[in-house]
């Protein structure tokens, strides 16, 4: 160090070399951190997949890695199981609830989106509040009279699916937020310039503003698939005790109840898992980025 007039002054040299092993110092114990809880995160799922593997009565199955006093063996039984039982039932309706219920509440919550954010009208402002007032309570306040209401028009019990996918639907416009706040990103000027070249407003949002928003697009299919595909509480109140109605979290659910889960069902229930989280796995794994995009770029205006 020299002194220059009473005033200290480090070497530049090694002010750089010291914030440089710092930061490193700080990035290594965050890399830590992140491996220990990555891993811990990680064991259930490791153990439901080498569960699913597993050929031997499952009151065994608190064993994960190989022991020598076990007789057993690996192999596909489970999943083969599992096409042989109510699974691709259950499976089937899961898939088709999830696929309406995305395909048509991402047209409403774009739809919504799109109007709060580009019109101005009366009671626009109210209705907003409105809608965020009502989102906050929680929806298993009114399973009682949607159930009365689903049965009374013949979509409970038997007929489920139907019935779950009217309710999963009906309030899908309530779910506007983070769709506004990206449509509010996106420069005005675009729409003005489409409408003096002749097109109406439907032409404005599906062939300009859509094509430019195409994480918060991705983003609310994505939840919109998500939300279905994991329900159970309603899904359970609504199908009552009719199998062929279950989705796959209900019929999962069952055969963790039975008396034969530890001789017969556990490891099945854990194939049944696994083949469940495949198909959100792959999209999430593919739509990643849009999906990130998504949620930032909604948050950036409300």
């Amino acid at each position: 160090m020299k002194k220059i007039n009473d005033v200290t002054v480090q070497n530049p040299v090694k002010q750089h070399m010291g914030m440089k092993a710092k930061n490193r110092l700080s990035n290594t114990i965050l890399y830590v951190i992140l491996i220990v809880m990555s891993v811990i995160w990680l064991i259930p799922f490791v153990c439901i997949v080498v569960q699913s593997f597993r050929i031997y009565p499952t009151g065994l199955a608190n064993r994960l890695f190989v022991h020598p006093d076990l007789d057993y063996k690996w192999g596909f039984d489970n999943y083969v199981a599992l096409w042989k039982s109510d699974f691709p039932q259950w499976y089937k309706n899961t898939f088709l609830i999830a696929l309406f219920v995305a395909v048509v509440q991402t047209f409403i919550v774009l739809c919504m989106s799109y109007t709060l954010s580009r019109f101005r009208f009366k009671l626009r402002a109210g209705m907003m509040r409105f809608m965020l007032i009502l989102g906050m309570f929680p929806g298993m306040l009114t399973m009682i009279i949607l159930y009365q209401v689903l049965k009374d028009l013949g979509l409970a019990g038997s007929h489920a699916v139907p019935g779950l996918m009217l309710v999963y639907v009906a309030s899908s416009g309530m779910g506007y937020y983070v769709s506004k706040g990206f449509f509010d990103t996106i420069p005005k000027s675009l729409d003005e310039a489409a409408r003096v070249d002749g097109a109406t407003r439907a032409q404005v949002l599906f062939k300009i503003i859509l094509p430019l928003a195409k994480p918060i697009v991705i983003y609310t299919i994505l939840t919109a698939f998500m939300a279905p595909w994991g329900d159970f509480v309603f899904a359970k109140y609504i199908a009552g005790k009719n199998p062929g109605a279950y989705n796959v979290a209900v019929g999962l659910q069952t055969w963790m109840e039975t008396t034969t889960m530890v001789s017969e069902n556990y490891t099945k229930f854990c194939a049944g898992g696994v083949v469940v989280a495949i198909p959100v796995t792959i999209l999430f794994i593919c739509l990643q980025r849009y999906y990130v995009e998504g949620v930032t770029g909604g948050a950036v205006k409300g």
